[in-house]
């Protein structure tokens, strides 16, 4: 009993990933009942569909890899009539996320978005704005196969490297598999023939040189612009003072981090 009570620690706070989005099967109530029958079903989830094929990584997918230190898979996908770029695989993501900047440089008409009324939560446990939801094909290719599915994008007014999150729904409606250790991206195209998507390595070292200079700039500004009325004048944050920032509201406020 001591020797558990000496390696108890205290918890002050948690680290989180993003989560909320559509999770439990989809934004409707129809979906949801769906995928709650689907988690009954055992045999289904056993069998899979007769088209899909074990998707395995072996030494020789390793033949093409430059070593790394660490880099995420990044990905390019094709979606209304577009070649996008800079496609985090986010398995930490519990939503398929679009950012504003990449809505607007497909050319979508805001019209097309449908309101979302749940909650998006980012690393910090801080809200993020949703500016809505849609539906786009899109198409995972690696130049000798493909595969088509329809994913829903949360559209998210927030500053990033990259133009989507490809989250969990995604990754698990495509059943695909993705080994950072070996660079790719691997799922089944409908005739059951395996499609390996190669990371982009420049554009994985790029997204997170560009987010690392993103970072920094928002800390100079937190430190330099950030002030509260302190009696009859004003002060800026100290180290010593927590910040709490509500990015759906737009507003800077003292709290607990």
């Amino acid at each position: 009993m001591k020797d558990y009570q000496a390696h108890e620690m205290s918890v002050h706070g948690e680290v989180r990933t993003i989560y909320g989005g559509f999770f439990g099967g989809g934004p409707t109530t129809s979906q949801r009942k769906k995928y709650a029958r689907g988690v009954n079903s055992i045999d289904e989830k056993i069998s899979g569909d007769p088209w899909e094929s074990d998707l395995v990584f072996t030494r020789a997918d390793l033949r093409d890899v430059v070593p790394h230190d660490n880099d995420p898979v990044i990905i390019s996908v094709v979606t209304v009539g577009r070649k996008v770029h800079r496609v985090l695989v986010d398995q930490g993501s519990s939503a398929d996320v679009m950012f504003w900047s990449t809505f607007n440089k497909l050319r979508l008409s805001p019209d097309l978005l449908r309101p979302y009324t749940r909650c998006l939560y980012g690393f910090a446990d801080n809200q993020v704005e949703v500016r809505g939801y849609l539906e786009l094909r899109t198409t995972f290719t690696d130049g000798a196969a493909s595969r088509t599915e329809s994913i829903w994008y949360l559209v998210v007014n927030a500053n990033s490297a990259y133009n989507i999150l490809m989250g969990r729904p995604a990754v698990n409606r495509l059943r695909a598999v993705a080994s950072t250790c070996h660079m790719k991206m691997k799922l089944s195209d409908l005739s059951g023939k395996v499609i390996v998507i190669k990371s982009n390595k420049e554009e994985a070292r790029n997204c997170y040189e560009n987010s690392m200079k993103h970072k920094e700039r928002c800390v100079r500004g937190v430190r330099a612009t950030t002030e509260f009325k302190h009696g009859n004048g004003s002060r800026a944050l100290e180290g010593g003072d927590a910040c709490k920032v509500n990015t759906c509201r737009g507003r800077t406020r003292r709290g607990d981090a």
